[in-house]
């Protein structure tokens, strides 16, 4: 059954709006939130990403640390620690610009701030997956609409991780985003990876990303 949130709506962007003018209007709209919602929410969308990572048996799970308003992952953080599900998460490539790396992570892995503000693991080659053995890629975003599109900050990065994920078959990308990131059509390029699967608050989208 869904819960329904005061913040649960779509945020109002149309599919003529500029890439810019979508991130600034739903970044917006996420840091509007409130802390209690922030809560309500973090509770609840861990709860239904916990129950599709278990269906999928996943055993190596990258996620992220949240930043500007996203969806907040630490309750489910603490729940796939619980279950022994091992976790990783991502940190700027050193020497490869607009890759990503990915390291286990642990409640005692060091964190520093990287160029973007954003809290990732020490480089720690011993402590490294490579992309395709992972089985879940718990993905953010900034924007999503009902076809599976989705908008990042414009770096690419998860683009570049997940471009040849459905040849594979790993790792399996589940977008995590509040409500208020849903718009109604995205602009698209050629190297935009859509997803096959995203959660919310409410609800879990599933989408024919192979198409």
């Amino acid at each position: 059954m869904k819960q329904e949130f005061s913040s649960s709506r779509a945020a109002p962007a149309s599919g003529k709006s500029t890439r810019t003018q979508i991130r600034t209007q739903v970044r917006s709209a996420r840091r509007s939130i409130s802390d209690s919602e922030q809560q309500d929410f973090a509770a609840s969308s861990a709860h239904l990403m916990l129950a599709e990572i278990i269906k999928l048996e996943a055993k190596h799970v990258a996620l992220y640390l949240t930043n500007d308003g996203e969806l907040d992952t630490r309750v489910l953080i603490d729940a796939l620690w619980e279950l022994d599900i091992r976790l990783y998460l991502p940190r700027l490539h050193p020497f490869s610009k607009g890759n990503l790396l990915f390291l286990a992570y642990t409640p005692s892995t060091l964190l520093m701030r990287n160029s973007l503000n954003i809290w990732e693991p020490k480089l720690d080659v011993t402590q490294m997956i490579l992309p395709h053995r992972l089985d879940v890629v718990v993905t953010p975003l900034v924007a999503f609409d009902l076809s599976g599109n989705r908008m990042g900050m414009g770096g690419g990065f998860y683009d570049r991780t997940l471009a040849n994920w459905t040849t594979r078959g790993k790792p399996f990308p589940i977008g995590f985003a509040h409500d208020c990131q849903q718009v109604d059509s995205l602009p698209c390029e050629h190297w935009d990876v859509p997803l096959p699967m995203l959660v919310t608050p409410t609800q879990v989208l599933t989408f024919d990303a192979r198409s």
